[in-house]
């Protein structure tokens, strides 16, 4: 009797879990606030220079310090430089577009506002394509898209440096009034990764048109995060903001920290904090009253009569002016040279990488196939192993090209082309061919010498040698193997599978 209670209960438990729902896990959502520095000589509205680490307050113009009776004139290059990243984001380029100021208190701030575009930005609506890798083993290029709500000019800020040790604040205006874009991305990234990505890609785009270097280091790109958390179907949760993020590698980490953190509170059964500074009551914005409306024209056709182009903003010729953007550049690479996108997509997303690997191409006969793995792999590998950049790469392409024609041309296999790139690595200067001649790295192409050691090699190694004259043809690479460690890697390996398959035959 018991043991039917028991059996009917389990039946009872079984059923209950079958038919039990699991609630949908909670997921992050993401968006982003980014700042990039307009790459100008002067300033956004006076004609001071722009200059990173000059000496404090020596870039600062009655304008930028904010003395009565000082009017702002608007920098032309900072307008094409907005239409010209609204363009390449696919955006909507407003032909007329009003400034407004931004009322808050800041000691960095001498107006007690910031001119920026809150009602009529200069560009809207538009969408940056951005890709990761993804995949068992992250080598599949998934693409994903996110929303551009908007493009915005607006003035930077000056800079508070604070002393702790006298107990002050000092104030640098050096950046009070450096042009910026404002591009305000909206939730629809998941992660940490897709951030960095979507950054990493716009950080591209802004290089590849010259309207913002994008030196994180510098300050000229800054990052801030919302971030929430919510079950896909649900409304969005409460967001907190993660600001200032100078470096794409820590923009991924702050996020996917803060997704878990939120998680967490609310596994836990607590309530998520708006943590956001930003405060957008209408109380803080009006009309800047010194600047007319920013007009911007289509076309020559749409000009006034007796405008002259040369003062207008026209967007048809900056389109028309618009460079080869990364995603057109990775699918070139793809089509010309017969590479596999994963491949393309780190090409492009090292600086320097696409100029180092054409140049070694244009000095071997090597497939660009087979040449793509020593950059991507062996090269990048070695500037990674010490933090370095393409540019202070300590092997030339003139210097890798030549060493794969050696090994193209026969004279050294492939297992001894990477041992010399790694002393050519530790002995800048010195040529690959130098290295073997010293180290007498050459192949060994001797019949009659890798006869014998090949004869050597299947006589101590019996078992093997039965196994392939019973079939498994797989087990002759074991004894090519067994060769070449008896060679340092410097048999001929067509040579040595040939004398292998005769002497197992």
């Amino acid at each position: 009797m018991n043991t039917l209670n028991t059996h009917i209960g389990l039946l009872l438990t079984m059923k209950t879990v079958s038919s039990y729902v699991a609630p949908q896990q909670l997921v992050g959502v993401v968006g982003l606030e980014i700042h990039a520095q307009i790459n100008s000589s002067t300033k956004l509205f006076s004609g001071s220079a722009v200059r990173f680490s000059a000496p404090p307050n020596s870039m600062v113009s009655f304008f930028d310090a904010s003395l009565p009776g000082t009017l702002p004139v608007l920098n032309r290059r900072c307008v094409e430089a907005a239409v010209m990243t609204g363009l390449a984001l696919n955006c909507t380029i407003n032909q007329k577009s009003f400034f407004d100021r931004k009322h808050y208190f800041y000691a960095d701030l001498p107006a007690g506002y910031q001119i920026t575009q809150q009602r009529q930005p200069i560009a809207v609506d538009g969408t940056l394509t951005y890709s990761l890798l993804g995949g068992k083993k992250r080598s599949q290029v998934i693409r994903k898209n996110v929303h551009i709500k908007q493009v915005q000019l607006e003035q930077d800020s000056g800079k508070s440096l604070h002393d702790d040790v006298r107990s002050q604040t000092l104030i640098d205006l050096n950046r009070a009034g450096v042009g910026l874009m404002e591009l305000v991305m909206e939730p629809d990234m998941s992660c940490g990764e897709e951030a960095a990505a979507a950054v990493r890609e716009l950080q591209l785009i802004l290089q590849a048109l010259g309207t913002c270097q994008g030196n994180m280091s510098e300050g000229q790109l800054r990052v801030d995060a919302n971030v929430s958390v919510h079950r896909p179907g649900e409304p969005l949760g409460v967001r907190t903001e993660v600001k200032n993020i100078n470096s794409v590698r820590y923009l991924a980490r702050a996020i996917d920290y803060e997704i878990q953190r939120q998680i967490h509170v609310l596994q836990r059964g607590g309530t998520v904090q708006n943590e956001t500074r930003a405060y957008d009551s209408k109380s803080r914005f009006m009309p800047e009253p010194n600047l007319p409306p920013l007009i911007v024209y289509e076309d020559n056709a749409s000009l006034p009569t007796g405008l002259d182009a040369c003062q207008a903003v026209v967007v048809q010729k900056i389109r028309e002016s618009l460079p080869e953007l990364p995603s057109v550049k990775r699918d070139r690479l793809v089509q010309t040279y017969g590479i596999l996108p994963e491949h393309s997509f780190t090409l492009v997303n090292e600086d320097g990488l696409v100029d180092y690997f054409e140049e070694v191409l244009k000095a071997t006969k090597k497939e660009p196939r087979k040449v793509i793995g020593w950059v991507t792999n062996e090269l990048l590998g070695l500037l990674k192993q010490q933090d370095m950049s393409v540019s202070q790469s300590l092997i030339s392409p003139p210097a890798l090209a030549e060493l794969l024609e050696l090994q193209e041309k026969g004279h050294i296999s492939s297992s001894v082309a990477k041992q010399v790139l790694q002393q050519m690595w530790r002995s800048p200067g010195k040529s690959g061919s130098q290295i073997i001649q010293e180290q007498d790295l050459g192949l060994v192409s001797d019949t009659s010498q890798l006869h014998s050691i090949c004869q050597k090699v299947v006589d101590s190694h019996p078992d093997e040698v039965h196994a392939i004259r019973n079939g498994n043809k797989k087990v002759l690479n074991k004894l090519i193997g067994l060769v070449q460690k008896e060679t340092k890697g410097r048999a001929d390996p067509v040579l040595v599978r040939e004398i292998l398959q005769e002497k197992t035959s």
